[in-house]
């Protein structure tokens, strides 16, 4: 067992955020670093000067003092941050060894965090037939014909730029450049070039001939889809899809409100209908539809960028039946 080195929080957490500076994009690290700051804060308060101190009983004093600010599932992400903090430290010989699996995460409130919602298939393709026949080769057609297909990250769609469509290709291709203001949630690692089908081809095709605006970005690159200003921001591609996701948009409410008096049904205030959704149900609906349509893991976790562990865990909304009955048509025979 190695001898531990003295090493005071503050130098620890620097020299950590430091290492994993090149590791992760800019907002993780951002997020690591709020969490790694209140847990500074609490060694300050407590007059914990060493991590060498640290026992499992303290971090549970830490958990106990953190839980009083924040819900269970920012909790739960602040002492994960926490843990792959502390097993670093331990690879430094600034804390016990072992010590990082003393910290027990407690389950998420999935009903909090919502981490089961997402668009379902049915409900995407009547959101699309209505889009087909309404709004064709829209930027809102376009966008989430692509973002359904793909299953691509809200971020990814924004970094789009007007060269990274290939139609002879039937590709789209993802570049990480967080030089301007574009990068990939994994980095370069994120980077690939992702098949279309025909029909998603057309429609960016018809949609660049007829309503792309023609800008360029503040750093002179050609987005794909565009604003008035430039390049399209997550805002607005937040509201575009809240709006289409909206069941009023193809049927009767589904809530038994009047349409006069819904304050959903204006577009400004969309997302205040229980049934619209955000982008990332989209991503996690494309995902599952992938999956249950017999597309193999490996396959969708390199096409959205996913790993295989994440996917599994948070995105395979498939119930135990139905991955059986995915598994069978590959036994069968056998």
């Amino acid at each position: 067992m190695s001898e531990l080195q003295a090493i005071e929080p503050e130098t620890a957490i620097e020299l950590y955020l430091n290492h994993r500076e090149t590791e992760v994009a800019d907002k993780t690290l951002e997020n690591i670093t709020l969490h790694l700051t209140r847990f500074r804060e609490w060694c300050e308060q407590e007059g914990v000067d060493n991590l060498n101190e640290l026992t499992g009983r303290k971090l549970h004093e830490y958990r106990l003092w953190r839980q009083k600010d924040v819900a269970r599932t920012t909790l739960s992400i602040n002492l994960s941050s926490l843990r792959m903090f502390l097993q670093w430290c331990e690879s430094i010989d600034g804390v016990p060894d072992g010590l990082h699996e003393t910290v027990i995460l407690p389950s998420r409130d999935r009903s909090e965090e919502a981490r089961d919602e997402m668009l379902k298939a049915d409900h995407a393709e009547q959101m699309l037939q209505w889009l087909r026949k309404y709004e064709y080769a829209s930027r809102t057609h376009a966008l989430l014909e692509v973002m359904w297909h793909t299953g691509i990250r809200k971020g990814t769609v924004r970094s789009f730029d007007l060269e990274d469509f290939h139609p002879r290709n039937k590709t789209l291709e993802t570049n990480h450049r967080p030089e301007t203001d574009t990068p990939l949630k994994n980095g370069t690692r994120g980077e690939r070039v992702i098949a279309l089908g025909d029909h998603v081809v057309d429609v960016l095709k018809d949609y660049i001939d007829i309503h792309r605006r023609e800008k360029t970005d503040d750093y002179g690159r050609k987005p794909l889809f565009t604003t008035r200003y430039g390049r399209i921001g997550g805002t607005a591609i937040k509201r575009a899809v809240y709006r289409v996701t909206r069941p009023c948009q193809w049927e009767s409410c589904p809530h038994n409100r009047d349409p006069d008096d819904c304050e959903a049904t204006v577009d400004a205030d969309a997302c205040k209908c229980p049934s619209s959704v955000s982008p990332h149900p989209v991503r996690r609906g494309s995902i599952t539809h992938h999956l249950l349509k017999d597309v193999p893991d490996t396959a969708v976790s390199d096409r959205c960028d996913v790993s295989k562990d994440v996917l599994d865990h948070h995105y395979d909304q498939r119930t135990e039946h139905e991955k059986a009955e995915t598994r069978r048509k590959y036994i069968d025979g056998i």
